[in-house]
């Protein structure tokens, strides 16, 4: 190994020199363990932005949009607040701001493994309670779950079109680097009927992990009521495409390089999130772009609500909602879903 190796390669390598290449799943869960565990990835000095780190506008009309649909089903005062992947507790902390204001003030779950981000997330929001997984979560009472940029880092499996059919792309260690080949086994029969016949090259990609996780989720929701807002970007429906990144300082980077020092995601499939949630009984409303939810909300009004109070914060508050919502920028790329519980009503915006 070369000196610069890190703990993370060198045991990945071990690995693969002792029992053959390993799944792109085990690199990817493996690789983003380590990260998340070992900083604080967000912000301008570190590897990227998320949308409430843009604008407490993000947050607020989330807290008002749970609010909303909690006043709607009858205030029901044993419902929590529950968030996947938190980040530094600024969603939450903005979200709960706009809660209080009119009187909602539900006890908050957070469900986060990362102790570096624990700790961030503890100096913002100090009763919080965490969790390391979405089971351990409250039992009773309904939940009102937002989920922005968490199903995308979740590990996924890559199927590969080659001369011999279809293969599970797998990740092997040679020359003092991290490649991935073709070695897996065949997957002929796990490719949709519709892509079984895609051009050599083409590649598919399933998340058993993303699927396990919005069932644990939707299977909650089915039983105590409630709702999940959930914000990602993605597509839906069957789809050939490879669309593993990492990203380091904001910058693209190599996917296969320094594993555990980069940011690992994967666009999220909204139809999967969707199969599910029917799949468990709920209710699910959308997709629809980040931007359309965001204005139908009146992200316009409160951009001008927060210019009228400080003007000389006008040019920084306009951009922010335009990086938000505008098509070129995250307001079509990134989506947003509801599911919601047996006779909970529609929520805002969808």
């Amino acid at each position: 190994m070369p000196p610069e190796a890190t703990p993370l390669a060198e045991r990945l390598a071990g690995l693969i020199a002792a029992t053959g290449p390993i799944s792109l799943a085990q690199y990817m869960a493996e690789a983003n363990a380590h990260y998340y565990a070992s900083r604080d990835p967000l912000g301008a000095e570190g590897d990227f932005v998320t949308a409430p780190e843009i604008s407490q506008m993000f947050g607020e009309l989330a807290g008002l949009w749970l609010t909303d649909l909690w006043t709607r089903v009858g205030s029901p005062q044993d419902a929590h607040y529950v968030e996947l992947g938190p980040g530094r507790g600024t969603l939450a902390e903005d979200a709960l701001r706009a809660m209080r204001a009119v009187r909602f003030e539900p006890p908050i779950h957070l469900v986060e493994t990362s102790p570096v981000l624990r700790q961030n997330q503890a100096t913002r929001l100090p009763t919080a309670r965490w969790h390391d997984d979405i089971d351990s979560l409250p039992e009773t009472g309904p939940l009102l779950v937002v989920a922005n940029e968490f199903f995308d880092a979740l590990p996924i499996r890559q199927v590969l079109k080659t001369d011999k059919g279809w293969r599970e792309i797998m990740v092997d260690h040679r020359d003092d680097r991290f490649v991935p080949v073709s070695s897996g086994p065949a997957l002929d029969d796990l490719v949709p009927e519709p892509l079984r016949d895609a051009p050599e090259g083409s590649i598919i990609e399933t998340s058993p992990a993303v699927e396990s996780a919005a069932r644990a989720l939707a299977q909650r929701i089915a039983k105590q009521g409630g709702a999940a807002l959930i914000v990602d970007y993605g597509y839906e429906g069957l789809a050939t495409g490879d669309t593993l990144q990492a990203v380091s300082r904001h910058e693209h980077a190599d996917v296969f390089a320094e594993p555990g020092e980069r940011d690992l995601t994967a666009h999220v499939n909204f139809a999967v999130l969707d199969a599910v949630g029917r799949g468990e009984g709920l209710t699910v409303h959308g997709p629809i772009g980040q931007g359309q939810w965001l204005e139908s909300l009146g992200i316009g009004a409160r951009t001008a609500a927060l210019v009228k109070a400080a003007p000389y914060q006008q040019e920084e508050l306009i951009t922010a909602r335009n990086r938000l919502t505008r098509a070129d920028e995250m307001g079509t790329l990134f989506k947003a879903l509801a599911m919601t519980g047996k006779d909970w009503p529609v929520p805002a915006a969808f």
